[in-house]
């Protein structure tokens, strides 16, 4: 039993800051009402989180094989663990968000050296029962998440969900530091400090243009300086990149067609399946009037069913041609998120349950494929790299998903409210509405319309996303054709020459 000792260590960091991704998400109408968050507060609750860990993944990873991955890695759960006693003792939103922020750098530094120290700590079967076992727990986490923050908030609070880290955090860090090899590369490239801060102005400013725009105007004054100021990040960031000698992303990785494709896939994976959750458990809370266990135990269909397929078809898939599992799964994303989008006022939550067990199953056939797509669509070498990049692009992806989504959302109640004469201001009332209370005066009737129409139109982009991701994907995984050798006996007949293909 010793010597399984650091796959515990890991697998508790990762295992929490996965959740925390996931956690919150029934927990946000308490939220809300606790500190008194309007709804770009509470998309920032997440979309902070998130966007940290894009932005810091990367250059956590190179700075960990510098300055030693154990001393990292327990850093970032010393920092976790703080973090969650700020989030848990937040006074008020800013605070919350800043410390949501500070959580996932600690988050980052476990998960740019939690593979590292596994493939350190095991050898031969133990490393792929390591890995496996990693795998389990990463899509345990996704399953528990929701269920989890739910049984929290509604017996101890929302600050609960925060504080439940701190116990963790401390046996983690007691077991890292008793079992975790400490290990270093020597021949380590400097971190590139530039790349990262301007990858990280770029993401930042983007997301903040999209939860701005829709409430300021987007031709309002701070939302086109924060466009502006996104445009010239991302600019100097690719100007960084491609002049860096040590860059975070070799932009020469793009000229592959499978390395872009896994990307896209990783970006669009997240948003569609998942960006679209926050708001569907609004409606079950604040519309349905479910509480915090009962929204968490909705939700459970789509990560069980993800779970199951992963395990039992995890490695079959893994020998199929990557468009298939991962073009056909976010093809059965999409299909699932149109299942769902068939509300009405008359709706109640099992109506959502055929959709998320068919999201599901798409999630469960993407999952076991991505990473190892990704580590094969590069050279050896680059491996770490094209490892950090998925999880930077699917950190990324969620966060911009809850802002596009979030949109949309206060769109459509927007739209919905609009011209009924209970409801003279329907921006304000879509404003109350979004943060998870009723507006007054407002029939109940009318909100159930309004909310299932507008969760509709959500959801309806959630799944065109994802079909217009998986004909991306499928064209760019495409397998391609080698040219055959030419027959000793035969002289072959001359033909046009054909560009080498670079996937």
């Amino acid at each position: 039993m010793r010597k399984w000792w650091p796959l515990v260590a890991v697998s508790l960091g990762v295992f929490m800051l996965l959740t925390d991704v996931s956690i919150v998400i029934v927990a946000l109408p308490d939220v809300g009402t606790g500190l008194g968050m309007d709804f770009a507060g509470l998309q920032w609750v997440l979309d902070g989180y998130a966007l940290a860990l894009a932005a810091l993944m990367l250059g956590l990873g190179a700075l960990a094989d510098r300055h030693g991955r154990r001393r990292v890695y327990t850093a970032g759960l010393a920092v976790f663990a703080l973090a969650s006693l700020a989030c848990g003792l937040a006074p008020n939103g800013p605070v919350l968000i800043a410390a949501r922020v500070v959580q996932a750098a600690g988050g980052a530094a476990m998960f740019a050296t939690a593979m590292a120290l596994l493939n350190l700590a095991y050898r031969g079967r133990d490393r792929a029962v390591a890995f496996g076992v990693w795998g389990a727990v990463s899509g345990a986490a996704a399953a528990t998440g929701p269920v989890a923050g739910g049984l929290l908030t509604e017996y101890l609070g929302w600050r609960s969900v925060f504080l439940v880290n701190l116990p963790v955090s401390v046996a983690a860090v007691a077991l890292a530091l008793r079992t975790l090899p400490e290990s270093r590369d020597p021949a380590a490239r400097r971190t590139d400090l530039p790349g990262a801060a301007a990858f990280t102005v770029a993401a930042g400013a983007l997301v903040l243009v999209l939860i701005r725009g829709g409430a300021d105007g987007w031709t309002s004054t701070p939302v086109l300086a924060l466009a502006a100021l996104a445009a010239v990040a991302l600019v100097a960031f690719l100007l960084i990149e491609a002049r860096s000698p040590h860059p975070l992303l070799d932009l020469g990785l793009f000229r592959r067609p499978s390395f872009t494709g896994v990307l896209i896939c990783g970006l669009v994976y997240s948003a569609a399946a998942f960006s679209y959750l926050p708001y569907t458990s609004l409606w079950l809370q604040a519309v349905l009037g479910q509480g915090p266990l009962a929204a968490g135990l909705t939700l459970l269909p789509m990560s069980a069913v993800a779970f199951v397929v992963s395990a039992a078809a995890g490695r079959r898939l893994a020998t199929l041609p990557a468009a298939l599992p991962l073009g056909g799964g976010l093809a059965v994303i999409g299909a699932g998120g149109l299942l769902q989008a068939t509300l009405d006022g008359s709706s109640d939550w099992p109506a959502l349950l055929p959709g998320l067990a068919l999201t599901g199953l798409g999630v469960g056939a993407v999952s076991p494929v991505l990473a190892s797509t990704a580590m094969a669509a590069v050279p050896p070498e680059r491996g770490g790299m094209a490892g950090g990049a998925l999880n930077t692009f699917r950190q990324l992806g969620q966060a911009l998903g809850i802002a596009v989504f979030g949109l949309v959302l206060h769109d459509g109640l927007r739209t919905s409210l609009a011209g009924h004469p209970a409801v003279p201001d329907p921006t304000a009332a879509a404003h109350t509405l979004s943060t998870g209370h009723l507006p007054a005066g407002t029939p109940e009737t009318l909100v159930r319309a309004a909310f299932a129409t507008a969760l509709d139109h959500t959801l309806a982009a959630a799944s065109l996303t994802a079909l217009a991701g998986a004909a991306l994907v499928a064209v760019l995984l495409r397998p391609r054709r080698t040219p055959a050798p030419a027959s000793p006996t035969t002289t072959p007949t001359p033909a046009p020459r054909l560009p080498t293909p670079t996937g």
